[in-house]
């Protein structure tokens, strides 16, 4: 088997696979320097998807043009990657959204700072500050 590629396939494949990695460095320098969690969250399941569907497409365009066989396994891992990642990052941000508005609703109702054994019968003893 010959590894010799063609100049039009090779520049495709490079260029997915750059944009690829410069999507993920942009995810993780987003990771690092945005403020909000909820910024963060936006910002890494955005660069994550498609950074890795370009480095996959590249992954695909290769062995199609050197093996010159068809890799199915890479079409599933887009296709799982595609869909996983959106209801992964949604399924988090409902879980912080949540934490953030039991901790204001707690903050609301006692007026003053609550000990974690009383966190747990907060709902119970509610009284309105006004």
């Amino acid at each position: 088997m010959k590894d010799e590629i063609s100049l039009v396939a090779a520049i495709a494949v490079t260029v997915f696979l750059i944009l690829g990695s410069g999507l993920t460095l942009i995810g993780m320098i987003g990771l690092v320097r945005l403020s909000s969690f909820y910024k963060r969250l936006h910002m890494l399941s955005l660069s994550t998807s498609w950074g890795a569907g370009s480095i996959l497409i590249s992954s695909f365009l290769y062995s199609m043009f050197v093996d010159h066989n068809f890799v199915f396994h890479e079409i599933l891992l887009m296709i799982f990657l595609l869909l996983t990642i959106p209801v992964a990052s949604m399924l988090v941000s409902q879980a912080a959204a949540y934490r953030d508005h039991s901790e204001k609703t707690i903050k609301k109702t006692a007026g003053s700072f609550i000990t974690s054994d009383e966190r747990t019968n907060a709902h119970v003893r509610r009284k309105s500050i006004r």
